[in-house]
């Protein structure tokens, strides 16, 4: 039988981060962050293609998936606008390291990551966030190389 008093874990909203390897100047913590911190999502393409046959399926896995991180900073921190002139010289920023609101959750790299989109917000005063979208690669089903 499961056992039913088993920790359901917590979830730290301060240590979700992004840590730029060659941009360390753009590093993003929750000090910097709206409250909706970090989203991620893989959901452009399936990790394993299935490719149906008369009685199944083949399963033909894919090496890598998009990688899509939405986060919004605050414009009035003067890491808003480090970000917006880093896009105005070059909106590719190399590997991001995503770290997540839990320690159960390991960090991951994204690979060959560019600034995709970058809405600095309404300049009502009643905002002080800018959204932005960063997509990379994530590497997966790297069992698929060992060719031997």
């Amino acid at each position: 039988m499961a056992n039913t008093f088993l920790s359901q874990g917590s979830l730290n909203r301060v240590r979700g981060s992004l840590v730029f390897q060659l941009f360390p100047n753009l590093n993003i913590t929750a000090p910097y962050m709206s409250r909706n911190f970090i989203t991620v999502t893989f959901d452009e393409m399936n990790f394993v293609e299935q490719i149906e046959t008369g009685t199944g399926f083949v399963n033909s896995p894919e090496p890598y998936v998009p990688a899509t991180i939405v986060v919004e900073i605050l414009r009035t921190q003067a890491l808003a606008n480090n970000w917006f002139q880093q896009i105005k010289n070059t909106a590719s920023i190399g590997t991001v390291e995503v770290h997540s609101d839990t320690a159960a959750f390991p960090s991951f790299p994204v690979a060959n990551a560019s600034v995709i989109k970058f809405d600095p917000g309404a300049f009502a005063g009643r905002d002080p966030v800018s959204k932005m979208t960063i997509r990379g690669i994530l590497y997966i089903n790297s069992s698929m190389w060992a060719l031997t």
